[in-house]
């Protein structure tokens, strides 16, 4: 792993890539930045994912941020949200996160926050990666009589249900939701969250083994959950990914309820209350042309940031907006979180659905949906930055961008992490912006995939 930080901290196959020896390190480097000012004893949270690595990565983790004499306290298994929340409510210096997030099993990370339950800004994530990678000689180990001591944490998932439970004061009587825990962290949580709130629920993908987190389940594939809906004449499905801080709905007919279509709803809600800052909410470049119509015709500003919740977050931060997500579920309300939080998502949809009366379809049901065509483009390293110069390719772009004209939308950025471009184009007809999508990917291969 060339780079420590990609958009979401360390992060790759487990144990072989994100090895224990670098989880150690970062745990060091991590108890090191984060560690009080004033001298005083260092608290780092640690959470985990249902992974059957992710054991092995937590007790590597919490050597590290001991070895340098900072405590360890452990969450077990919950939310990547919980462990934000607790970060203040236990008054701790920072948390780390161990999840692989939406992606398969054989995968593993670290999120890592502040003390605000934030992810860290980039001069401190600068100053982890440079302790790692290129001056581990400054960490300085602790002698035996001053290493940290591991806290074991044992109410950490019922204090954050708890949490939602005070936070949203929701009562989902009455109502009827599928919950589809993808094997992951919410399987602690969600069913005596939503239960608790007086709704009824029907549950699928709950049974973590260590090894089926999100597979065929989950935000990222949500066939199952359409099915149980319509099958059980549910009002609504929420599907959760790994560490569940992203949530994806199903309205009462089946139909995908992605972010923005949340984000249109909580935003439009949020006017109609006055608690909409400046009547805007943050997306990224990501966010479809249907969301963009719908703002537009509504009365909400959009502002957009850099790809990644920690982007929309530090836009959110800089603006004072209080409403910013992805159309891939990662919802923040900043007023109650750092942080995407899937559940918190799920409980203040479903409560907009009771206090207006309408069904979920209802709710978004004028927001115009447009084909969208996504392809992503392996470069040679030697390119990044660089293919933006290369005439053929934005020649193409700035065509097919006048082509489109305000009838469509046409993204193409490169990943954070990877040699990679993205390609994005929206448009009314799906044959022609399939057709400029892979003429574009093929131009761009053609001058810089694999020569230098």
């Amino acid at each position: 792993m060339a780079k420590l930080f990609g958009t979401d901290g360390p992060r790759g196959i487990a144990v072989t890539d994100l090895t224990c020896e670098l989880a150690m390190q970062t745990g060091r480097a991590a108890a090191l930045v984060l560690a009080k000012k004033d001298g005083g004893k260092t608290r780092i949270l640690v959470g985990k994912d249902t992974r059957l690595s992710s054991d092995a990565l937590e007790a590597a983790v919490c050597a590290g941020i001991c070895s340098v004499g900072a405590d360890a306290e452990l969450l077990g298994t919950v939310p990547t949200p919980a462990v934000t929340y607790l970060i203040g409510a236990h008054g701790a210096d920072g948390g780390i996160m161990i999840s692989g997030s939406h992606n398969s099993a054989e995968y593993n990370g670290l999120k890592l926050f502040s003390a605000k339950g934030c992810k860290l800004m980039e001069e401190a994530e600068e100053e982890i990666e440079r302790l790692v990678l290129t001056a581990p000689e400054e960490i300085k180990l602790k002698s035996h009589d001053k290493v940290g001591r591991i806290i074991h944490g044992e109410e950490a998932a019922e204090e954050y249900i708890k949490h939602i439970k005070e936070l949203t004061g929701a009562d989902l009587s009455g109502m009827k939701v599928a919950l589809d825990c993808a094997n992951g962290c919410a399987a602690s949580t969600a069913e005596k969250l939503f239960t608790a709130l007086g709704a009824e629920t029907i549950v699928i993908a709950d049974k973590p083994d260590g090894t089926n987190i999100n597979r065929e389940c989950g935000s990222t594939n949500v066939h199952r959950l359409m099915e149980v809906v319509i099958g059980n004449g549910c009002d609504c499905g929420l599907a959760f990914d790994g560490d569940a801080d992203r949530c994806i709905a199903v309205d009462e007919k089946g139909e995908l309820v992605d972010g923005d279509r949340q984000l249109a709803i909580f935003a439009r809600y949020m006017k109609e209350k006055g608690t909409l800052f400046k009547n805007t909410a943050v997306v990224t470049a990501g966010s479809t042309l249907g969301f963009r119509r719908y703002a537009s015709d509504h009365g909400i500003k959009l502002v957009s940031s850099g790809a990644g919740t920690r982007y929309v977050l530090e836009r959110m931060l800089e603006g004072g907006y209080k409403l910013g997500g992805e159309p891939d579920g990662h919802i923040i309300f900043l007023d109650d979180s750092g942080t995407g939080d899937g559940q918190l998502a799920g409980v203040r949809l479903l409560s907009i659905m009771k206090e207006k009366g309408s069904p979920l379809s209802g709710l978004s049901g004028d927001m115009p949906r447009y084909p969208q065509v996504r392809l992503n483009v392996k470069i040679h390293p030697h390119y990044k930055e660089l293919w933006k110069n290369e005439k053929d390719i934005t020649e193409l772009i700035e065509s097919f961008g006048k082509e489109l004209g305000d009838e469509g939308r046409l993204v193409i950025r490169e990943s954070g992490k990877e040699p990679i471009v993205r390609i994005l184009i929206e448009g009314a007809d799906f044959g022609r912006i399939n057709d400029m999508a892979v003429e574009i990917a093929q131009t761009i291969k053609d001058t810089c995939a694999y020569k230098v």
